[in-house]
């Protein structure tokens, strides 16, 4: 999909064709918007096809008529009906025109700006632009993880109440999806320092306390990643140290009435030997049955009140 945007004093607008000044946004592009691209602002179609390789890092090249800004964007994933969270890159060319920006999918980052609501937004101030992406982009980051903390917080609930294997993958998917930022956010924050320090672009006035507030709000996500991602660790080790020392109370419990149950099993066992009869004790005797009956229970009970005592029940 192919969107062309500008500024004017009404607001952003759709326009239909290129102009300076304009912004230039691709979602998903096919092969054909992406000639279309190359050919009118002279931009390497592989640059224009790099933000669309999910692998792909971070970082700036400076070519001679443009420069090419890939960072990574936090993005929602649908499976098995839930939401997850993963990453996907974002790529920002930098031409003499115009402004391209090139995603595999649409990302909030961008859609606020085409929906009008960003202030001080000017498609022709590229290098503004720019930073107000980056700046939308790490408060994405910190909305999504607060949604994440609150997820865990929510499934831990569940699992104080029963431990289920659903409630843990769901965790094990949270962990990931931190993984996923950790590593993401670490790589935008090199992209951001060279950014402060980069002069082939030019700034305004206000910039560099744009940029500053954007390496701030990457920072802090960072932290906030790492915090969340060391309390799911330390709750999925605690939680399965729970299932663990469950498991061995169940087994403890299930040896315990095996070995008490054995012994009337092992009795029985003697009498239904194929002897003369008159060789067992009690065979001969009116109330036999009764009485081996009665020592088997009697031996099984001191058995019983023995690993009762050592809190083996």
């Amino acid at each position: 999909m192919l969107k062309v945007f500008k500024t004017s004093e009404n607001g952003v607008l759709k326009i239909d064709d290129f102009e300076v000044g304009c912004w230039v946004a691709m979602t998903n592009p096919t092969a054909e918007e992406l000639r279309i691209v190359a050919d009118q602002y002279d931009v390497e179609i592989d640059d224009l096809k790099a933000s669309l390789d999910e692998e792909e890092r971070s970082r700036i090249e400076v070519e001679d008529n443009y420069t090419l800004i890939l960072v990574d964007v936090p993005t929602i994933e649908e499976r098995n009906e839930k939401d997850w969270y993963g990453t996907i890159p974002l790529g920002i060319i930098v031409c003499e025109d115009a402004i391209i920006t090139v995603c595999l999918e649409e990302t909030p980052v961008l859609t606020s700006f085409m929906d009008g609501r960003v202030r001080n937004f000017f498609s022709y101030m590229k290098t503004r632009f720019i930073f107000q992406i980056l700046y939308r982009n790490a408060t994405l980051y910190l909305n999504y993880l607060r949604i994440i903390d609150k997820r865990s917080d929510s499934i831990e609930k569940k699992l104080h109440e029963a431990t289920r294997n659903s409630e843990l993958i769901e965790l094990l998917e949270l962990e990931k999806s931190l993984v996923f930022f950790t590593t993401s956010l670490k790589g935008n924050e090199i992209v951001l320092e060279k950014l402060l320090k980069f002069n082939a672009i030019k700034k305004y006035p206000e910039d560099e306390d744009l940029i500053e507030d954007v390496i701030v709000e990457n920072k802090q996500a960072i932290e906030m990643a790492g915090i969340y991602s060391g309390i799911l660790n330390g709750t999925m080790d605690t939680f399965a140290s729970v299932i663990s020392n469950n498991q061995n109370s169940v087994m403890k419990f299930l040896t315990t009435i095996t070995i008490v149950l054995s012994i009337p099993t092992m009795i029985a066992s003697f009498y239904g030997m194929n002897v003369k009869g008159s060789s067992m004790p009690f065979a001969n005797h009116s109330f036999g049955f009764p009485i081996v009956l009665g020592i088997s229970l009697v031996i099984s009970g001191i058995i019983a009140i023995i690993f009762r005592k050592k809190d083996l029940f």
